[in-house]
This record gives structure tokens, sequence and C-alpha cells, in this order.
């Protein structure tokens, strides 16, 4: 294949900790260069006529069109005396949020992004409704980006109060309980554009307090931690509407917890008290009864428990562990409920379980019964006697539950189901296997495919996977992966590698910082777990990872290039050496090592992608399809630009295409618009199609 000529600057050579560190492509982290955009033309110029010469185009994109295009909902939350919902009918580009005045009533359109741009690009992005139910906050997000603008709404009139807060970053909003005004996390000193196109890095975010109806320009600056740049600010008001709790955090891993009592007025800062005044565990608030409040964390619990604080005696030695840790089963999350009880959510081997508790002194209520899946969606608050939940499965998008607590025993009823159109789930099976990786860790991975499925090594095969920041992947509904088995007859496997939060902090820990090539092994021995036991073949498996996912698919193929067909790499994480000089970036050190640093350092430069681009001995490379976006303001796209320049570089010449996909008006993934979702499936499908060869099953 021939590829656009990409200027090379041999002579830039850095030298870090003593290493001599070529960077050929260091001018294309300017994005907004003539020359970068000209990169981006280029490459775009041979990957669509390559994508769009795909025989079966049409069918795929009309077949993906046909799965998506059916209701989908979310749970309802009462706010005031009003429920709320979104719902997508099928193929509108953004879900519609709908108001109604109970369960029974006529539901009536509330706010609908896809009036506010002809090609939906501006989505919702969050919202707070005000204790009362009569004002609601919401963010609006353009093309994808992180940063987002603040409205208010008056919910009775429908309409919207003049004023747009703007420089909105990686930001809550917490309700006074007067229902005068919200506090949110604000960048107002950031220079330059803040449309999501550029890379600088977010620095001296600082929480205001906003009044209804006023100018942005009146807000009160009430909490900023000059001698901390990096910190974000999250913070929220306690149950009772008498404290405001700030929980700053500079990475992805651990937080501090300051409160103070809020004044009737807020004119100015807020002198705040500290709780936890060192950045060594986790904390989430749940609630509190006085000054007692109820925090979920790590500290001390590798898998999390509750602990009580009181905040006014806030000693170490004064704390009382609610609800111990499971040693075996993660407590990801607690929702109050019904003023003295809560929801607990466990993972056990990577499902979820439900247990209803009593909020004072944690012992079980009853368990909640639940099929093999994941919750994505709860709804519920203390001083409410309902709630809702939403199960989703490989094979399920979604049956939302509703748990009535005033009606004993509780057993929760079936609310709503959503279901795919000419989706037959009775020919297909999950299992979940567990595998052993390099080092002997049994690693589980949920397999998905056509019953009856013959293991000859003849199927095409995804291999989807993630591993880091404490995420877990659970058994979830993807358009995506559902659409691979119906159209190749494929086998989709899903590995729950270390990095990840499935087994809690010590799995986390086992895949970050000097333990990350452990995520790599992991990933490998379940691509050598497909290929033996016949379900595939490394000339049908394509390796499919997003943002972190997207760095280990690509480090994975530079490792073991001869185990992967094809490598679908979303927004990742590429050169592992500069990556927390934009935007977010340092924030990811928590799980990657700050470059700065020697032993981290010399750690990155073993498996950044951009940095061990090599020819195999084989001669032969997976093909490679590298994704990302415009306003990609997580993940900068400048990543995938100099990775792509130095696979077409140096592997060229052999025989499997090296493409990279450039979309406009889009972003990390948050918010992208139904079509846009469809036609870069479709995309992938196609690459896929094309690489490897396959077929079409009826």
């Amino acid at each position: 294949m021939d590829y656009p000529p990409v200027r090379r600057d041999e002579s830039f050579v850095e030298e870090l900790h003593g290493v001599k560190v070529p960077d050929p492509y260091r001018w294309l982290e300017d994005v907004d260069s003539e020359e970068t955009k000209a990169f981006v033309e280029a490459q775009n110029a041979i990957t669509v006529p390559f994508l769009e010469k795909c025989s079966a185009r049409d069918i795929i994109k009309e077949k993906l069109t046909a799965m998506n295009d059916h209701p989908k909902y979310s749970c309802p939350y009462k706010r005031g005396k009003r429920y709320f919902y979104y719902m997508n009918k099928g193929l509108e580009n953004q879900s519609i949020l709908y108001m109604q005045d109970s369960l029974e009533g006529e539901a009536q359109e509330y706010l609908n992004p896809n009036k506010l741009s002809e090609d939906g690009t501006i989505s919702i992005a969050g919202s707070r409704f005000s204790e009362d139910g009569e004002t609601h906050a919401y963010m609006l997000s353009k093309s994808g980006s992180d940063w987002k603008t603040v409205h208010l709404k008056n919910v009775s009139t429908g309409e919207d109060y003049p004023e747009v807060l703007e420089k909105v970053k990686f930001s809550g909003l917490a309700w006074t309980h007067d229902n005068k005004g919200i506090f949110y996390g604000c960048y107002r000193d950031q220079e330059g554009k803040t449309d999501g196109s550029e890379t600088t890095s977010n620095e001296n975010q600082k929480l205001f307090y906003h009044r209804v109806g006023t100018s942005q320009t009146e807000d009160v600056l009430v909490v900023d931690f000059p001698e901390n740049p990096k910190f974000r600010i999250s913070a929220s008001v306690s149950d009772c509407g008498k404290y405001l709790i700030v929980m700053p955090r500079q990475d992805c891993k651990d937080n501090l917890i300051y409160f103070a009592e809020l004044p009737d007025n807020i004119t100015g800062k807020i002198q705040l008290t500290p709780v936890v005044d060192e950045l060594e565990a986790e904390y989430e608030y749940v609630s509190n009864d006085g000054s007692v409040c109820v925090f979920r964390t790590n500290k001390d619990a590798l898998n999390y428990h509750l602990v009580k604080i009181d905040l006014l005696d806030a000693a170490k030695d004064k704390w009382t562990v609610l609800l111990p840790e499971n040693k075996k089963d993660v407590l990801d999350w607690v929702q109050p409920i019904d003023n003295d009880k809560m929801l607990c959510c466990y993972i056990q081997d990577v499902k979820s379980v439900l247990q209803l508790r009593w909020l004072a002194t944690g012992d079980l209520i009853c368990n909640l019964p639940l099929e093999i899946g994941t919750i994505d969606g709860v709804s519920g608050e203390r001083k409410q006697t309902e709630l809702f939940y939403k199960f989703a499965s490989k094979l399920s998008p979604g049956i939302i539950y509703h748990l009535d607590m005033t009606v004993e025993p509780y057993i929760p009823k079936v609310f709503r189901e959503i279901k795919v159109k000419g989706l037959d789930t009775s020919l297909y099976e999950m299992q979940q296997v567990f595998y052993s990786s390099k080092d002997g860790t049994r690693i589980p991975m949920f397999l998905m495919h056509k019953k009856g499925l013959v293991k000859d090594g003849s199927n095409p095969a995804l291999l989807y996977g993630y591993g880091g920041f404490n995420i877990s992947v659970q058994p979830y509904f993807s358009y995506g992966q559902v659409s691979f088995m119906q159209l190749f007859g494929g086998v989709v496997a899903v590995p729950n590698i270390r990095g990840g939060g499935e087994y809690g902090d010590a799995w986390h820990n086992g895949g970050r910082l000097l333990n990350k090539q452990n995520v790599f092994d992991d990933f490998h021995a379940a691509a050598e777990y497909l290929v033996k036991e016949g379900y595939t073949s490394s000339r049908l498996l394509t390796s499919q990872g997003g943002s972190n996912g997207g760095l280990l698919v690509a480090a994975c193929a530079n490792q073991r290039p001869e185990l992967y067909g094809a490598v679908i790499s979303q927004v990742g994480v590429m050169d592992l050496l500069r990556f927390h000089k934009f935007t977010i970036g340092y924030a990811w050190c928590s799980d990657y090592g700050n470059p700065e640093e020697e032993k981290h350092f010399r750690n990155l430069i073993k498996f950044s992608p951009y940095h061990n681009v090599r020819v195999p001995s084989s001669g032969v490379f997976p093909a490679t399809l590298l994704l990302t976006a415009d306003h990609d303001d997580r993940v900068v796209p400048l990543h995938s630009f100099k990775l792509i320049s130095e696979l077409q570089h140096k592997l060229g010449k052999q025989p499997n295409p090296l493409l990279i996909r450039i979309d406009t008006k889009a972003g990390h993934g948050g918010g992208k618009p139904t079509m846009k979702v469809i036609e870069e499936s479709t995309d992938i499908f196609c690459f896929e199609m094309n690489c490897l060869q396959l077929k079409l099953v009826e």
C-alpha cells in the first residue's frame, strides 16, 4: 500500500534521564499548524477510500442501523413533584429528557439536545435539579469535548435563565438546599481556545458559587488550592444541606476530604476544615446524620468498606467501620434510600450483586435477585421511598426494575424492558471461563458466540480489553460486539485483565505503574487461550480497545505481532513519555507513572507504543486501524498521529494496511451522536472484512 509522505525529523533527539530519545514526529504535536492539517487530509485521503471499497459496506451499515432502531430508556428519577427520564426512540442522535407528573402520567418532552445542533453534536453532559425540583442546572458539550457550558432552566415554565457558565470542565454540580444556587468547578484562568481542539494542560481549577439569575461575572470564588494547581475539586452538599464536602484529587486514584458549615449567605471564600489531608486512599461520601458521615473507602480495605467519620471529631482513631470489607467481593457503590436503608452493589467474580442493608448498622435486610450481568444505572435518594435500577448483560441492553420501599417484602418489579429488534437471544450463549496468565494468575474472561459453535479455529474472534484505572469491565450490552457475532458468526471475548477494579485494589495495583506489563501479558494469554481452545486462529483474531485500551492493543501488537490478525485502537495513549504534558494527561501518572521520574521513565520506554515499533521477524505486522478525533481533549489526537507515522515509516513495506481514521466534530467518545456511532462501527467492520477476508453469514 502506498502511504502519503510524512516529514520525519531525524535530528530531533531529546536526552531523558541519560537516554537519547528520538522524536521525529514532534511537529505533529502542533495540531493547529498547516502542516498537521495537511497530514490529516493526506491520511484520510487513503483511509476513506479503503474503507468505502468494502463490497458489503451498505449491508453492514443497514444492519447496524436496524439494530440501533429501537426505543432506549434510562432509569426514571423523581425530582420535586415530577419524574424525569431519558429516552431515544431509536435513531435520534441524542437521547431526549422527558418529564411526567406520575409514573402513569403522560410524558412530555422537556429538554431535547437534538434541537441545539443540526448534526447532533451537542449533548447533555450531566445535570442536577434543585432540592425543590423547580430549577434545573444542566451541562452541554459540543463535539464531544470535555469542556462544558452550564445552563439553568425554570422547570415549571420551561424557560432558560439568561446566564451561561463557561470554562467548566471535570465538574459536578451541587445545589444549596435553599434552591438559590450551585457550586461548580471552573478553569477561569485557562488561556487560549477552549473548544476541545487545544492541547494545553488544565491547571488551577477553582470552585465557584453561582446564584440563579445572575451573570457568571458575579460568581463567588469559594475554594481554590493555588499551592496544588493540578487538583480537580469535587464538591457535594450533605444530605441535610448543612455541610459543604470538598474532595480534591490530583490524579485518578486518591482524594482528600475537607468540609465547611455552609453560611446562610455565600459572599466569599469558605474556610475549610481538613478531615483527610493525605493522598493515600479513595473516599466517596454516602450520607450523614448530623456531623457523622458515612464514606465508602479503600483505606485499610482493598475491596472497600464503609466507615463512619464525625466531621467535628475526625481523628483516624475515632473512625468506626460500619460495613466491613468483604474479602472476596468488591463494594462497588452504595445508594441510601427510604431514610434508614441503603442499596449496596458488590462485584462478585465480575458480576453485580445487590443487597439491601440498614444504614445505621450495615446489617443485611435481604439480597435482591440478579442474573449474570451489570447494574448500569440507579436512581433514588435517601428521602425517597422508591428506587429504580437498570440491569444489563451481554445479550440484554437493559431491564429497568422498580423497588417500592413502602411494600414488604421488598420485591423488585420489572418497570420497563429494552428490546432489540431482530435479536433472537436464544441463538447465542455466554459463558465465563478462567485462564492462566504468564505468571500463573487466574484471569476471568466472558465469551459470547452462537450456540453450536464448532471450535476448529475457523471462526473470526474479537478480543476486547481495557485493563486500567480501577475500571471494571463487567458484562454489558455492546451493539458492536453483538453485531460482530451476527454479521460474521464471530466469537466475542472480554478478558478482565489486571489494572481494572474487578477484584479490588489488589487487581488494580497488579496492573499499574511498574506492574503494567502484567496487563499486556494477561491480554496475550487471552489471545493464546482462544487459539489453543479452537475458538479462532491468530489470522482471524481482532484485538480492540479504546483510550487506555487503545494503548493496550497497540502495545500488544508491538510485543506479539504474530498473535493478532487485526488491531483496532481507538483514541489510545501512544506516547508514554509525553502524555503528562497535554490537557489532563498528568492525572494518569497514578496508573502509568510519571516519566519525569527515572524509574517510571525506564519502565514506560519498554512498552510505549510510539517508541517500540519494530519490524517483526516474520516481516508481517497485524492490519492496524487507529481511530481518533479532532475534539478529543482527553487523549489528544497527536498520540495517534505520531504512532501511525512511525508505523507507516518502519512497517509500510509489509503487506497489511496501517491506517488512521480521523473524525471531525467528535471527541473521546462521550456524547457521540447515533449516526456517528453507526458510521464508525461500519468503518471498523469494513476494515476487518477487507483485511481478514471475512464473509457475512446469513
